[in-house]
């Protein structure tokens, strides 16, 4: 080799040697470009370097964001002008009045001066639309005894813009705290993809989405604590609660919004949480419950199957109590309910049940779900161990009545005209009305009487207002008021036009959305 190709050589080994030590002090001081992915380094105590790839859930966020819904209801409560009663739930919702905690009345026990009032009870919560035309999954003790329902959607990541309409409970299941809402809008919506809970371990990534304290859109990741959770929140809940355990931090207002996996699809509704605020854990209510349940919620009405009976997990007490082989699993039958259909099959307390319809049962879980989920007046048989032999019973399935609370909200009222429904009165314009309200004599419409405070009627005028036009058509009398605000149908706005008498400027256009 000559010394023109060793020095050839030479500089090329410079020039390379230089362009990697070039990498490698850009990398260091942050002039590369990063990955949304983040790599960590964990150092184990007896095993080489590991290296972890964290995500950034940041185009998740805003994939999801535009599809979550922030969810106002109105209720009306009466409470005694002398007593009122406050208190909170041990597993807390996340449905507080502004004040931080639901407010219960204290019923009215009588007496002089005990007078009933009523008022508005307003709560907040979270929702996310499932279809292009207006479908959105909540909770159902987000918009349970709601007299009036709005949705705040199209917000972006950050939680600003948007538009808030009114929506329409199309049906709620207690049993679950699942309710369907619908808005109709012109435009088509944002969707949310659902998941598969089924599918989801303990360990994996959970990310909570919603409107906690009305901050709009706010993400918390965390993991999937646990599966298939038994609260005991309530008597209706209690025999199909299969919660989805997460410490993604989840907050007041949550309640209703998306738990979603890695993927962006949602997997459990946050429904309740234990502790306080992101200190606490949270439960979400398994997204196929919901899928199973979406056909009835859309009818208007959930109908569930059953048998009539009560059962516990068979524990190692309940083998040795029973003298059980130790493998022994199934669903220990507490108590028969009389004429109900486990009565006429012949079941009995003590029993344990093992199959149905040849499906191996190893937990109470599996019992109630198949059994609920199959039509009413299906024909199951039933494998239980009685007095250490296995025998099958017939027995057909009937439906499940209500809790009290749990009935459906009634769908088929004949509907008052729509001015008996906006909470106001109104009077025509006579002199002696004119003088009482300090009316001008070029004013012409009629004035307002008596507003409710609780109404659509109550947001927008008070007494003493004079409309004078509705739906851009002029009103001089009552006759005309009504014809008027009848041909308005629910679920539309009227427009009305206002004049405040004895405020000088205070006149212009009010809205008013027909119930």
């Amino acid at each position: 080799m000559n010394s023109r190709t060793k020095r050839i050589l030479s500089t090329m080994a410079i020039i390379v040697a230089s362009v990697a030590f070039g990498i490698i002090i850009s990398a260091d001081v942050g002039l590369m470009q990063k990955s949304s992915a983040q790599t960590a380094t964990i150092r184990t105590t007896s095993g080489p370097v590991t290296s972890v790839t964290v995500p950034s859930f940041a185009d998740i966020a805003a994939r999801v964001a535009p599809a979550v819904v922030s969810i106002t209801s109105t209720e009306v409560v009466k409470t005694s002008s002398l007593q009122h009663g406050f208190g909170i739930d041990p597993f807390q919702f996340f449905f507080p009045n502004p004040n931080g905690q639901r407010q219960r009345p204290t019923p009215n026990q009588g007496g002089q001066g005990d007078q009933q009032e009523e008022h508005a009870e307003r709560s907040g919560g979270s929702g996310f639309i499932i279809s292009p035309d207006g479908y959105i999954l909540t909770n159902n003790h987000v918009v349970e005894g709601a007299t009036k329902v709005e949705v705040h959607y199209g917000a972006d990541i950050n939680g600003n813009g948007g538009h808030t309409v009114s929506a329409k409970i199309v049906g709620r299941d207690p049993a679950t705290d699942l309710a369907l809402l619908k808005i109709d809008v012109p435009q088509t919506l944002a969707t949310v993809p659902l998941g598969d809970s089924n599918s989801i371990r303990t360990g994996d990534w959970a990310v909570a989405i919603g409107n906690p304290y009305q901050f709009a859109n706010t993400l918390t990741v965390g993991v999937i604590s646990a599966k298939g959770r038994a609260l005991g929140l309530s008597q209706e809940t209690s025999s199909f609660e299969n919660f989805i355990q997460t410490d993604a931090a989840i907050n007041f207002g949550n309640s209703g919004g998306p738990l979603l996996n890695i993927n962006g699809e949602v997997v459990g509704i946050n429904t309740a949480i234990r502790g306080g605020g992101a200190q606490g854990i949270g439960f979400a209510t398994p997204i196929n419950t919901a899928k199973r349940l979406l056909p009835e919620l859309k009818q208007g009405k959930v109908v569930r199957s059953y048998l009539g009976m009560g059962i516990v997990p068979v524990t190692d007490q309940v083998r040795e109590g029973f003298n059980l082989p130790p493998n022994t699993q199934g669903a220990l039958v507490q108590y028969v309910e009389p004429d109900k259909p486990a009565a006429r099959a012949g079941l009995q307390p003590g029993d344990v049940v093992v199959e149905i319809d040849g499906r191996q049962i190893t937990t109470n879980r599996e019992l109630i779900d198949y059994i609920s989920y199959l039509p009413v007046g299906t024909k199951v048989n039933v494998t239980v161990i009685r007095n250490g032999q296995r025998r099958t019973l017939s027995a057909t399935t009937m439906e499940r009545q209500p809790e009290a609370g749990e009935e459906n909200n009634n769908q088929n009222a004949t509907p008052e005209p729509s001015r008996f429904r906006l909470g106001m009165s109104v009077d025509n314009i006579t002199p002696d009305v004119r003088q009482m309200y300090g009316i001008d004599d070029g004013v012409r419409g009629v004035v307002i009487t008596d507003v409710k405070d609780v109404s659509p009627a109550g947001d927008v005028v008070s007494q003493g207002d004079v409309i004078t036009e509705i739906q851009g058509q002029k009103i001089s009398n009552v006759a005309e008021f009504r014809a008027a605000i009848d041909r308005v149908h629910s679920g539309e706005t009227i427009r009305l036009y206002v004049i405040t008498p004895g405020r000088a400027g205070v006149q212009g256009y009010r809205f008013i959305k027909v119930p």
